[in-house]
C-alpha cells in the first residue's frame, strides 16, 4: 500500500536527507561491521536507515514522530532486522539497548535539540563506542574547536573533555528537503575509553567552564572569581590574565581540581 507523502514537521526540526551522494559518504564514514550495534536517532523516513540495515542488517533506531514510522516500515521492509523505539531520544536511556555490548549511534540529528541531545549520550559515554552525526556547521565547529579559536568555549570543552571530535565534511542545505536556512557537516565523536585529564567533580569542571564562558571578555581572573583566586590560577601553572578561550580542555580540568582544595 502506497502512503500518503510526509510533510516534514517544523516542531520536530525535520529537514529530510536526500542526496545519496551525501548518504553515502556518511555510511562509508560509519563503516559499520558484522556484529556491531548501531542505533539511528531521528531515522525520518529512512534515508540513511536503508543503506545502514542493507550494510548492517540490524538496526535499532529512535523516532518521536509516530506519523513517519508507516513510512519508514514501507521503506525497509525486506532490508533487514529493524526494531522502532518510538520516544523522544532526550528522555530515552540508550543505555537500555547496550546490554553488555557498547553502541555505535548514528544520526541527522534536528538543529534545536543537538547541543542537550549530546550531553544526554555523553551521560552514558562509557555505553557508547563511537557517535556520528550530521548537525548543523556552526555547531560541528564549535565541538572540534581548538583553544584560542573564536569557536572554542563551553561546549568544546565540555565534550572534548569526554571526546574526541573529528570534523569529517560539510552538507549544503540542499541535501535535505526542505532544505535548511544553515549549512550543515558530519561530526564523528569517539568517547575516551579512559578520560585522558580526570576530573575530582565533573560537576564543578562543568561550573567553572560555563562561569569562565559566560564572561568569556573577561580575564579568566575575573571569569572564575568565587571558584579561584589568581593565586590558585597561577598555582596549577595557568596565566591568570588570559582569556578563557586560551585555556587548553587539560587545565581546565587542573583549575576545577584546585578549585577544591
Amino acid at each position: 500500500m502506497t502512503q500518503t507523502p510526509h510533510r516534514a514537521r517544523k516542531r520536530f526540526g525535520q529537514h529530510f536527507l536526500h542526496d545519496r551522494s551525501i548518504v553515502g559518504r556518511i555510511v562509508d564514514a560509519i563503516g559499520p561491521r558484522p556484529g556491531e550495534h548501531i542505533v539511528e536517532i531521528g531515522p525520518g523516513l529512512g534515508a540513511l536507515t536503508v543503506p545502514l540495515l542493507e550494510r548492517h542488517g540490524e538496526l535499532d533506531v529512535v523516532e518521536i514522530d509516530r506519523d513517519v514510522i508507516p513510512h519508514l516500515e514501507q521503506a525497509c521492509a525486506g532490508k533487514g532486522t529493524l526494531r522502532i523505539h518510538n520516544v523522544d531520544a532526550l528522555k530515552f536511556d540508550f543505555g537500555s539497548l547496550a546490554a553488555g555490548q557498547r553502541l555505535r549511534v548514528v544520526g541527522n540529528l534536528p538543529y534545536n535539540i543537538s547541543t542537550p541531545l549530546i550531553f544526554h549520550l555523553l551521560e552514558d559515554a562509557a555505553n557508547i563506542v563511537d557517535m556520528h552525526f550530521l548537525l548543523q556547521k556552526e555547531v560541528v565547529e564549535r565541538l572540534t574547536a581548538a583553544p584560542g579559536t573564536g569557536d572554542y568555549g563551553r561546549l568544546s570543552v565540555m565534550v572534548q573533555y569526554r571526546c574526541r571530535a573529528e570534523y569529517l565534511f560539510h552538507v549544503g542545505p540542499g541535501a535535505f528537503s526542505p532544505p535548511p536556512r544553515v549549512d550543515s557537516a558530519v561530526v564523528r565523536l569517539t568517547p575516551h575509553e579512559a578520560l585522558p585529564f580526570p576530573a575530582r567533580d565533573e560537576q564543578r569542571l562543568a561550573e567553572l567552564v560555563n562561569q569562565a564562558f559566560s564572561k568569556r571578555r573577561k580575564t579568566l581572573r575575573n571569569g572564575v572569581k568565587g571558584l579561584l583566586d589568581a593565586e590558585g590560577i597561577e598555582r596549577v601553572g595557568v596565566d591568570p590574565s588570559i582569556r578563557p578561550e586560551r585555556v587548553t580542555v587539560e587545565e581546565f580540568v587542573r583549575l576545577a581540581n584546585a578549585s577544591l582544595d
